[in-house]
């Protein structure tokens, strides 16, 4: 890692005293001969939005791919709570509560929010569905995120592309994810739900999760996130605080233009 690229990094991690919710440190990833990840790094803390940026091939995609464990690292570690963590799959993953939410969603479209919020962890009682309990607690995750869904009897299939991702992240939140990993929320949004989304994403931070975003968007990076992790070629080559950079010099970071 070049020096100004340690500056950058070190720049960041000097405004924080507490230990980050995750970190990721020297991770390297290759698929036979192509190398994905080379000493990449990234970390987010309790009640903060990273954006992690990059061009087309970057490596933004594996490295969210490791940190939930849908893809074991070659090298490097992964820290969460200050602990080192092993993480060989997404079970792992989630049981040191990091969450992904990709743009796929992996919901029922036939089956209502309730239904899907509770797939594959229904309640019971007495070896019968317990449907008023689950009911409940969907009505009361809904509020706490403030979604806009227009009922929890609503099947997915009849909601809109934002009230979807809204449905995915209320699922993992709801069963205690603290770290979320959210690939391109906005990415196939309009203006109006991309906002409530972004909105969302805000309210988590103030909930005190820790959310790592990939996005291209760089206005929407530039409203919600406050750190920017730029990553090229596989390498993390700087962390930018938001209130000290702007998006000329995120995109010559993303670009290389910043070594000319």
């Amino acid at each position: 890692m070049e020096q100004s690229e340690i500056s950058l990094r070190n720049a960041s991690e000097s405004a924080r005293s507490e230990t980050p919710l995750l970190r990721a440190r020297n991770v390297s990833k290759a698929f036979g001969t192509v190398q994905a990840l080379s000493d990449a790094e990234i970390d987010v803390y309790r009640g903060e939005i990273v954006a992690l940026v990059g061009d087309n091939g970057a490596g933004k995609s594996t490295l969210i791919k490791v940190l939930s464990g849908a893809h074991r690292p070659d090298a490097g570690e992964i820290v969460v709570r200050g602990q080192p963590a092993a993480i060989h799959n997404p079970n792992d993953a989630f049981d040191h509560g990091i969450a992904t939410v990709y743009q796929d969603l992996a919901l029922l479209p036939t089956r209502d929010v309730v239904a899907n919020l509770y797939v594959g962890r229904e309640l019971s009682k007495n070896g019968i569905l317990d449907r008023r309990r689950m009911t409940e607690e969907a009505n009361r995750v809904v509020r706490q995120l403030k979604t806009n869904l227009p009922s929890v009897h609503t099947r997915v299939r009849h909601l809109s592309g934002g009230q979807r991702q809204a449905v995915a992240i209320a699922r993992v939140v709801h069963f205690g994810a603290e770290i979320l990993l959210l690939d391109e929320p906005t990415a196939a949004l309009g203006v109006k739900e991309a906002h409530e989304m972004l909105t969302l994403i805000e309210h988590l931070k103030e909930q005190g999760k820790g959310i790592i975003v990939v996005s291209h968007n760089l206005a929407h990076v530039f409203r919600i996130c406050d750190r920017i992790t730029v990553l090229r070629h596989g390498r993390t080559v700087g962390t930018l605080i938001k209130e000290e950079t702007d998006s000329t010099e995120v995109v010559r970071m993303i670009t290389g233009a910043d070594l000319l």
